[in-house]
């Protein structure tokens, strides 16, 4: 969702949020009263008595109580999801990930910036640890772009270290890479990751389950490792210490079925000891990414099967457009910019900048307004 919405899928959107985030209320009791009532519109449209029948007296006051607060939450994730690239996916929608259809506790609600289209292609995860060696993060990148190549969407947390090395891999395929964060969506954790986020939201996903302003506390952390663990057909753990939550997410990718692999390391690394920990546990042993292949029976996709997009490079970081000038657009937004401000946020050059707007300007889409801003018209 990513322009404004009739006012009857507004108001079924409210619902979901309102359904996702009222306070004192479980996902388990949530998942009853939708197999009770169906969709959270006829969850709010039933009796007090109907709903403490299926979650008992003090949930259903709390359903049907909508204070200030809950509603300020909801207005403000719709008015988030109306910005160009940002969407709100309820577990009724066609581009919910079907990875996360089958885990034990389903978001009913995900926050997503980019490509959601990616959300549908089969997945591979790709964790380790944070404070990871030079070899472990070229390690990562490798394994990435190569199932990237091979047409598994890397998907990983978005942390930095092993996380962010995968991440960079899996942008420079047309699979690209998905990015599970454990704050709200409008928040970028860590800060040092900021412009991989930025590229990521261009050429690949960002997602959360949090509500948006959501901090980075310490409990969201393990709760955004399970969705890791789903979404991948496997996971793959490149460097980790024997008490780290990589190691976390590769039990939980176990306990979902998933394949567990574990890259080698030196006996006298303590940053191997955790996959020697897991190989000695069952997990995998690989020396390259066709090991992973092989053991998954994967048949490589064709380059043409996965969504096209198109990059364009500027030093260190690339945007996916469908064209110049809609990205151009998409960056500009509603609120008058400057020519500097809006070269940070697109990484092109002032000159590349200003021959996309001079064309936008004459077509009436874009306005210069004085002391050199620029403003969106449509």
């Amino acid at each position: 969702m990513n322009e404004a919405q009739p006012i009857s899928q507004r108001s079924a959107l409210a619902d979901w949020l309102r359904l996702t985030h009222v306070p004192g209320v479980g996902n388990g009791a949530r998942r009853n009263l939708l197999k009770a009532f169906g969709l959270p519109e006829a969850i709010f449209a039933a009796s007090y008595a109907s709903l403490a029948a299926v979650v008992g007296s003090a949930v259903a006051e709390r359903l049907l109580s909508l204070g200030p607060e809950l509603s300020q939450t909801i207005e403000a994730a719709l008015v988030w999801a109306e910005q160009p690239g940002n969407h709100l996916l309820t577990l009724a929608d066609a581009e919910y990930p079907p990875g996360l259809l089958t885990a034990d506790d389903p978001p009913l609600m995900l926050y997503a910036r980019g490509r959601v289209e990616l959300l549908a292609q089969p997945m591979f995860a790709i964790v380790g640890s944070r404070n990871a060696t030079a070899q472990g993060e070229r390690d990562a990148n490798a394994f990435a772009a190569a199932l990237g190549q091979a047409g598994l969407t890397v998907v990983s947390g978005l942390a930095l270290g092993i996380d962010a090395a995968a991440h960079r891999g899996g942008l420079t395929t047309s699979a690209g890479t998905v990015a599970i964060i454990g704050t709200g969506a409008d928040r970028l954790y860590p800060a040092r990751n900021e412009a991989l986020a930025r590229e990521i939201v261009a050429n690949g996903v960002i997602l959360s389950e949090f509500a948006l302003g959501t901090p980075a506390l310490a409990a969201n952390f393990p709760r955004r490792n399970r969705l890791i663990a789903s979404l991948g057909l496997g996971c793959l753990v490149v460097e980790a210490a024997p008490k780290s939550g990589s190691l976390i997410t590769a039990r939980l990718a176990a306990e979902a079925g998933r394949d567990v692999f574990a890259i080698p390391g030196s006996i006298h690394s303590p940053l191997a000891r955790g996959c020697h920990q897991l190989i000695r546990q069952g997990a995998k042993l690989v020396e390259s990414a066709q090991d992973i292949l092989e053991e998954l029976r994967w048949s490589p996709t064709p380059a043409e099967k996965i969504a096209p997009f198109e990059k364009v490079g500027a030093g260190d970081t690339a945007l996916v457009r469908n064209t110049d000038e809609e990205q151009v657009l998409a960056l500009l937004g509603r609120t008058p910019c400057n020519l500097d401000t809006l070269a940070t946020r697109s990484d092109l050059t002032p000159g590349a900048l200003l021959a996309i707007l001079l064309p936008l300007e004459l077509a009436g889409r874009v306005a210069q307004l004085p002391g050199g801003l620029y403003q969106r018209l449509d």
